[in-house]
């Protein structure tokens, strides 16, 4: 398995593969709102307000994540990994923890203070996230599980607050994603 950065002429590929993944683990609804968040946010976000990595084996798109910028009113540097996807038939064997590992010391190396993500503890606290209160650092948009909102500061061993409400990207400034 090889990792890379992903391109742009694999745009539909990699919209597949999240239909496919979010089909398969919620239902067809949630398939295509995430297929059509991804595609927004590989053609309407700007190359430096978004990184994205594939894994592949065999000319095959195994995985695929993002991060795009977070704002804040403070000079901070961050990401919020957003949305993460490994194929159906390939999960349980480490490739999204690799990829993640991978992608976190790309921003790391571009000088990305901070990553945010918001989904499930279990599985983003094996790649280092920790839960980050709303006290410390708001959402950008509501969250209907506060306690999916998760961090890792990449420039000390914990996250200091940071006052204020960040914003998204505008592919992921929907409610429906929160």
């Amino acid at each position: 398995m090889n990792l890379f950065t992903y391109h742009p002429n694999n745009a539909d590929k990699i919209k597949s593969l999240f239909i496919k993944v979010f089909t398969d683990s919620e239902n067809q609804a949630e398939g295509i709102l995430i297929g059509n968040l991804v595609s927004e946010l590989m053609s309407e976000t700007t190359d430096k307000d978004l990184y994205g990595f594939i894994a592949i084996e065999d000319e095959k798109i195994l995985a695929c994540i993002f991060f795009s910028r977070l704002t804040f009113k403070c000079n901070i540097s961050a990401f919020i990994l957003s949305p993460v996807a490994v194929h159906t038939d390939h999960q349980g064997k480490g490739i999204g923890q690799q990829l993640i590992n991978y992608g976190i010391k790309r921003l790391k190396d571009d000088g990305v203070e901070l990553v945010m993500t918001y989904g499930n503890p279990k599985f983003y606290s094996k790649v280092g996230f920790k839960l980050v209160k709303e006290e410390t650092i708001k959402a950008p948009l509501q969250l209907t599980y506060p306690e999916g909102w998760l961090g890792q500061s990449l420039i000390e061993n914990s996250i200091e607050p940071i006052a204020g409400q960040p914003s998204c990207v505008k592919a992921l400034s929907k409610p429906e994603y929160w």
